[in-house]
């Protein structure tokens, strides 16, 4: 009698201590922050972060889509007028922010054309998208000097002579399709839907030629010196180098994407007053520096220089010039009509099935 009511009182003891335990889940991108930033957090504040992470914004719109209960996710700047237009994401309370003050304001100017006065983000990391390339694997494989365009990946003779030594592509169908526009002439956002699909039919023509369309198992392919060329997002092309492989990290001469990726707090957070207080310690401008020294991806933190690895401030594809910065741009919330044609060209293209039908 005596240990049964022992018992009892352990498990009543046991549940209400899981119950007051302060635990925030969050949802972010691969390989896209400090892990001791977490543990740091967890040891000032006793709040614990669940933390897990998608390799494509596809994977994010279905978690949203299914109201999964994250309390902080990491969209990208053209997924943000549609999670507002559709009262996903709960409005930031600025008062309880005071670390706002260290952000970048002309990251800050960017992002209110996807969310206006900046009343529900909140600038993370950004960067951009180019050609992550082995120079000597891919000389060698093309047979000479290699141009700075995307013809490498888009023009299928080009693609071809390179296919030898491991092309890579990108698993975000937005991305692909504007960069295809871009090698074009042409912009995304403005084309029709014809258009769209003589682009995803030209895609499906380089299908062939490339070892993987995906945003995550390429970055350890790279690493390896498996991939000789990569459309990349910039830490992971810098990462490589940093591995010891001879990448260099381009913006093509016909222009590129860049991104600004984001915190939000999602309307369904079952912890919002927590997670505001984990997006205030993120703007700390050393945490900013520790998460941008591990990622090797810009912040959006205006004071954090002085925290930054000696080596990554002055790195090129980390710090750009005025001509690359000239050569890129963010990457427009699409017209539901372009989304839905892109949508359904991109299953056709993006299976390793696709590279064995004739387009």
């Amino acid at each position: 009698m005596h240990r049964t009511l022992t018992v009892l009182l352990l498990a009543l003891l046991a549940s209400q201590v899981a119950a007051e335990e302060k635990v925030i889940r969050m949802y972010n991108w691969n390989d896209y922050i400090a892990p001791q930033v977490l543990v740091d957090f967890e040891k000032k504040t006793g709040i614990r972060v669940d933390y897990s992470t998608f390799s494509s914004a596809e994977e994010l719109d279905e978690a949203m889509a299914s109201n999964q209960p994250f309390d902080i996710i990491v969209p990208s700047n053209d997924l943000l007028p549609n999670l507002i237009r559709n009262g996903k994401l709960t409005p930031l309370d600025k008062t309880k922010l005071v670390n706002s003050k260290h952000l970048d304001r002309q990251l800050l100017g960017k992002l209110s054309a996807f969310d206006p006065k900046n009343r529900y983000a909140i600038p993370y990391l950004w960067g951009s998208i180019g050609l992550a390339i082995n120079t000597p694997k891919a000389e060698a494989a093309f047979g000479g000097p290699l141009p700075n365009s995307w013809s490498l990946v888009f023009d299928p003779a080009h693609s071809a002579k390179l296919a030898s030594c491991g092309i890579s592509e990108l698993d975000e169908a937005a991305d692909v399709f504007t960069h295809m526009m871009t090698y074009k002439g042409r912009v995304l956002s403005d084309s029709s839907p014809r258009q769209i699909q003589k682009a995803a039919h030209s895609l499906r023509l380089i299908r062939p030629n490339l070892r993987m369309v995906d945003s995550e198992l390429y970055i350890d392919e790279l690493s390896a010196g498996n991939l000789c060329v990569s459309v990349a997002y910039v830490g992971d092309a810098l990462s490589a180098e940093a591995a010891g492989q001879p990448v260099g990290f381009f913006i093509p001469e016909e222009g590129s994407t860049m991104f600004v990726d984001s915190l939000v707090i999602p309307a369904n957070a079952p912890h919002p007053e927590l997670a505001l207080q984990f997006l205030d310690y993120m703007m700390l401008p050393e945490v900013a520096a520790a998460i941008s020294n591990e990622t090797l991806y810009p912040n959006a933190n205006a004071d954090s220089e002085p925290f930054l690895d000696d080596a990554l401030r002055t790195k090129a594809g980390f710090v750009l010039d005025k001509e690359t910065r000239r050569r890129l741009s963010l990457l427009p919330a699409l017209p539901d009509n372009i989304s839905q044609v892109i949508d359904q060209q991109w299953e056709l293209f993006r299976t390793p099935e696709a590279a064995a039908v004739k387009p």
